[in-house]
């Protein structure tokens, strides 16, 4: 008989159904964090994905159309989601390529200056599993941040929510606190590492731009759509136990003209709606924490 052995990654998180936990006590049913990705791009290697196939189907390097789509975040489409966010006073996570820092400084300072909380976001855009040797990239990406910053990042996102089976531990080992790769959950849970459980804030899959319209290819208004639909049955379920809701947006998908002012609605739409607070990921990370403490 066929048996599935559970690997080192899914024994990370072991299963725990929502209607069985202690309930918690939260500063609204429904906790929103906004996170606005920004990447380092290269021409000279595959990137990370494409908006325009190659002629004749075949990649090539370097790959300019699909490089200057990403770059038009970084010069324009950055700005529009900085003044939406700002001009509401909203609390943001930054998650940032470590050599972001070195590449795109003028935008790793406006958030600097808005008080956007940097969750480290690998050196580079690309897998995890194509790094040489991941433990000197956490490193250098957090080292970068924090020379920048002034902090160190408590939190990390991989690029792609890539792992292999060592990465939790290596981010453990080197200080981080929350992660935001595992997308299986509406609370905040502890995963296994060493040499410290690392939490995990629940991250979407589902109300972020790349699956939305990268992907998908739905139209403009969609993310408006489906992040009202979801907050209204988070504040539901939120009655009875407080849940956490993700919104994930990058530059150069949501950061268009065509975009914009839907995710404007939907920041405003969140922003009047009862019992919905938005946070950081690190206040996040400390409320959840002083409520469950991580298991021994």
């Amino acid at each position: 008989m066929w048996q599935d052995t559970p690997g080192l990654l899914s024994a990370r998180a072991p299963y725990s159904a929502i209607v069985d936990r202690p309930k918690l006590t939260a500063p609204a049913r429904v906790l929103v964090w906004i996170i606005v990705n920004v990447e380092h791009w290269s021409m000279s290697r595959p990137m990370p994905r494409t908006v325009l196939s190659p002629p004749m189907g075949a990649p090539l390097q370097p790959d300019l159309p699909n490089w200057a789509w990403h770059e038009y975040g970084m010069r324009v489409g950055f700005w529009r989601l900085h003044q939406a966010l700002t001009a509401r006073g909203l609390g943001v996570t930054l998650a940032i390529n470590g050599v972001v820092c070195e590449t795109y400084p003028r935008v790793a300072e406006a958030g600097l200056a808005a008080d956007w909380e940097f969750m480290g976001h690998g050196w580079v855009q690309g897998p995890m599993h194509k790094v040489d040797n991941q433990a000197e990239a956490i490193a250098q990406t957090l080292d970068t941040i924090e020379s920048f910053a002034g902090y160190r990042p408590r939190g990390w996102e991989s690029p792609g929510l890539t792992e292999t089976e060592t990465t939790l531990d290596l981010l453990s080992a080197a200080g981080v606190q929350y992660i935001a790769d595992w997308v299986l959950d509406d609370q905040p849970t502890w995963l296994t590492a060493a040499p410290k459980p690392v939490l995990s804030i629940p991250y979407s899959v589902e109300l972020n731009d790349i699956p939305v319209h990268a992907l998908a290819l739905h139209s403009s208004d969609e993310l408006l759509k489906r992040g009202m639909v979801q907050l209204d049955r988070l504040c539901l379920d939120g009655a009875d136990n407080p849940r956490v809701m993700a919104l994930s947006v990058h530059p150069y998908i949501t950061g268009v003209p065509h975009r914009i002012a839907a995710f404007e609605q939907l920041l405003d739409y969140i922003m009047a709606k009862p019992d919905v607070a938005v946070m950081k990921a690190g206040a996040i990370a400390d409320w959840y924490t002083a409520q469950v403490p991580a298991p021994r």
